[in-house]
C-alpha cells in the first residue's frame, strides 16, 4: 500500500502530533477518558460539549465538563449555543478557565439541542451562522475551530458554502462528520463532501464518520485529502484505536492487538479514575457503559457471552466489586491480580 505521508498540520500555536483526534462526546469524552486516549496515541482529545448559557454552568454535569485539570495542552472546550453574543461570552469565561482552543459546535443532531436552534440545526441559517462565527472569533484571541455536519438533510447539502464561511470568518481549522443532520448516526458516512470542502479551503480539514478501523482511517485520508480523522463511536471500548491508526499510516501493517495483560491494565486504570473524578457512587455507574463498550470490542466473546457478562458488571454496586469481576472475568496472562494506583491489597 502507498503510505500516508504527514505534513505538519498547524492550528493557531499548536501543531498537530499526529493525524488523529478524539472527537467530542456527549457523556463519553470526560477527563478521564480523554487523558486516557491521549496517553494511548491521540494526538488530541475534545472535550464533550459546554452549553454557552452561564447561568447553566452551576450543575454538576457542566462543573464535570469543564473541568480540564492535568490535562496537556492545548485544551480543546466545544460550546453549544445558538446565540451569538451568548457563545461569544462563553468562549471568553472558557477562555479564562483555561481553554486554549474554543470549537464550535454545529454538528450535534440530538433532538433537544436542535429544538433549541443549536448544533447541527443552526446549518439552515447561513447567516446565522456567519454571524456566530464572526462574533466568536473576534471574541477571544485563541484559535477559533468549528465541527459541522455536511448540511440538514439530503436536499440542503450546504457543507460547502458553511466552509467558506467558516474559513472567511477566521476559523482555524474545520472538522466535517460525513452525515446530514436527518441521517443522525444511521446510514453510511459519505466523504464526497468533505473532499469537496477540502478542495476549496486552505484551511485544515478533519474528516469524521464511520472511521473504526487503521484501514479505514488511511482509506479516508487518501480519499478526501483531509488533514486529519477525527474517531468518535470507533474509541469507545476501543481506546487503542489511535495507536493503532498512527502505526499503520507510518509503516503501512497493522500494529498488534494490546495483550490481555494490557487491556486488564487499561481497564482497572479507566474504572480507577471514574471513581475518582466522579466519586463513587456515581463513578461506579458510568463504569457500567465504559465496560460494556470494553465488551462489545473484545472479540474473544461471543454475543451470549457478553450479554451474560454485561449483566454481571450491571449489578455490581462498589468499587471494589468492579475490580474484583475485572479482574476474575477477563482472562489473564498473569498471576497478580491488579489494583488502581493508590490501593493497597487487604
Amino acid at each position: 500500500m502507498t503510505l500516508i505521508t504527514q505534513s505538519t498540520t498547524a492550528i493557531g500555536p499548536y501543531t498537530l502530533p499526529n493525524q488523529v483526534i478524539l472527537a467530542p462526546m456527549a457523556g463519553v469524552t470526560d477527563r478521564p477518558f480523554r487523558q486516557l486516549c491521549r496517553r494511548l496515541g491521540a494526538g488530541w482529545v475534545v472535550g464533550e460539549m459546554v452549553t454557552a448559557d452561564p447561568s447553566l454552568w452551576h450543575t454538576r454535569k457542566s462543573q464535570l465538563r469543564m473541568d480540564h485539570q492535568g490535562e496537556p495542552d492545548p485544551r480543546v472546550v466545544q460550546i453549544a449555543g445558538g446565540d451569538a453574543e451568548m457563545l461569544a461570552q462563553a468562549a471568553r469565561l472558557n477562555v479564562e478557565l483555561g481553554a486554549q482552543i474554543i470549537d464550535i459546535n454545529m454538528g450535534c443532531p440530538a433532538k433537544k439541542v436542535c429544538n433549541k436552534a443549536a448544533g447541527s440545526a443552526l446549518l439552515r441559517d447561513e447567516a446565522l451562522v456567519a454571524d456566530i462565527l464572526e462574533t466568536v472569533v473576534k471574541a477571544v484571541e485563541v484559535p477559533v475551530t468549528l465541527k459541522i455536519r455536511t448540511g440538514w438533510c439530503a436536499e440542503s447539502n450546504n457543507g460547502v458554502r458553511i466552509a467558506r464561511l467558516a474559513e472567511d470568518a477566521g476559523i482555524q481549522a474545520l472538522a466535517v462528520h460525513g452525515r446530514h443532520r436527518e441521517q443522525r448516526y444511521t446510514g453510511y458516512a459519505e466523504y464526497d463532501t468533505i473532499a469537496d470542502i477540502k478542495s476549496r479551503l486552505s484551511i485544515p480539514v478533519i474528516a469524521n464518520g464511520d472511521i473504526t478501523s487503521p484501514e479505514k482511517a488511511a482509506e479516508v485520508l487518501r480519499y478526501t485529502g483531509a488533514n486529519a480523522v477525527m474517531i468518535g463511536r470507533g474509541a469507545q471500548g476501543n481506546p487503542w484505536i489511535f495507536k493503532q491508526i498512527t502505526h499503520y499510516l507510518q509503516y503501512g501493517e497493522r500494529l498488534a492487538l494490546p495483550s490481555l495483560d494490557e487491556r486488564r491494565y487499561v481497564l482497572i486504570e479507566h474504572v480507577a479514575a471514574l471513581h475518582a473524578f466522579y466519586g463513587e457512587t456515581m463513578g461506579v455507574r458510568i463504569a457500567r457503559k465504559h465496560i460494556g463498550w470494553y465488551l462489545e470490542s473484545d472479540q474473544r466473546f461471543c454475543d451470549a457471552k457478553r450479554r451474560k457478562l454485561k449483566q454481571q458488571f450491571n449489578a455490581l454496586a462498589s468499587p471494589e466489586t468492579q475490580f474484583d469481576w475485572i479482574n476474575d472475568a477477563m482472562a489473564f496472562d498473569a498471576d497478580q491480580r491488579l489494583l488502581p494506583k493508590g490501593s493497597h491489597a487487604a
